[in-house]
């Protein structure tokens, strides 16, 4: 039993050098791009169709808020435009109807003219039908005025509308990102108000692995750089993804509570985040492990 000790304990060294360099490099918890999407408009919620655990598409309707007096505000400043767009047409009509009797006028003083060649007509009557031209040049010139007026009632109509159809389209809140819905906070039925959340959606597609490294280890580390990842399969096994070194820390941190150990507080790290493509397998707080 004496000669089989030196085997034993060489067995057990080569097994441990073995496990050693099967480590990975580093250490973390996964985390996925997390974004809560708040009401815009205040009043009670109409309609919330989503759950947790849903899947939702960009752009996707999350809830809509009460719109009612968004619409009737709208009707009255569609009514207000009618009014001037009235005023407006009446005022062209006006200057249509001015315009013809110019042009009446016009023939008339031609012929008075050729009249006075013959003594056939007199100054008077020249000078009346001329004045009454004037006249006319200068209601249109008043109507045009007076039409400039409308048309800037209009624009400042028109304005309002902007902003109030813009609010109006705030009543609908939909999903500004592609993922899942994980939390909910509100119901349909209840009043909200602008800035309150209403869910928080995560795009789980591609997930974040944040680990720490040492300043030994930061000299081989560039943004862009491919790794590995792996996650825990069975209590022995490993499931392999690649991932990319999408974020170095410009600066050093003492190693965070969660993976320290009494003895390396004083040790400093980096965060350096890789991105990986998640096929369903990670979750936000999964832990993870790199291989660079």
């Amino acid at each position: 039993m004496k000669y089989l000790t030196p085997i034993i304990i060489t067995a057990a060294l080569i097994a441990g050098c073995r496990d050693k360099s099967g480590e990975a490099d580093a250490y973390g918890t996964f985390e996925a791009t997390e974004v809560t999407v708040s009401s815009e408009t205040g009043g009670r919620i109409l309609t919330f169709p989503v759950a947790e655990g849903m899947e939702i598409e960009e752009g996707a309707g999350i809830a809509v808020t009460d719109t009612t007096i968004f619409r009737l505000q709208l009707n009255e400043i569609d009514a207000g435009m009618n009014g001037i767009r009235a005023k407006v047409s009446s005022i062209n009509a006006k200057n249509d109807i001015l315009r013809q009797q110019m042009q009446n006028l016009n023939v008339n003083i031609e012929r008075i003219e050729n009249m006075m060649k013959d003594n056939a007509a007199t100054r008077k009557q020249y000078d009346d039908l001329t004045g009454q031209l004037a006249v006319m040049e200068k209601q249109i010139a008043a109507n045009n005025t007076e039409k400039a007026s409308v048309a800037a009632e209009l624009s400042v109509y028109e304005s309002k509308k902007a902003i109030l159809t813009e609010q109006l389209s705030r009543a609908y809140v939909r999903s500004p990102l592609k993922g899942r819905v994980i939390e909910k906070y509100a119901e349909a039925g209840e009043i909200t108000t602008a800035g309150r959340p209403l869910v928080k959606i995560a795009d789980l597609s591609v997930m974040k692995l944040k680990v720490y490294v040492s300043g030994a280890q930061l000299g081989d580390l560039k943004v862009g750089s491919e790794c590995t990842v792996r996650v825990d399969d069975g209590d022995k096994d490993y499931m392999t993804f690649p991932g990319r070194i999408s974020h170095i820390s410009e600066k050093a941190e003492f190693t965070p509570k969660i993976i320290q150990t009494k003895e390396e507080r004083v040790i400093l790290v980096y965060a350096v985040t890789i991105e990986v493509v998640n096929d369903g397998t990670m979750k936000s707080g999964m832990p993870g492990e790199a291989i660079f």
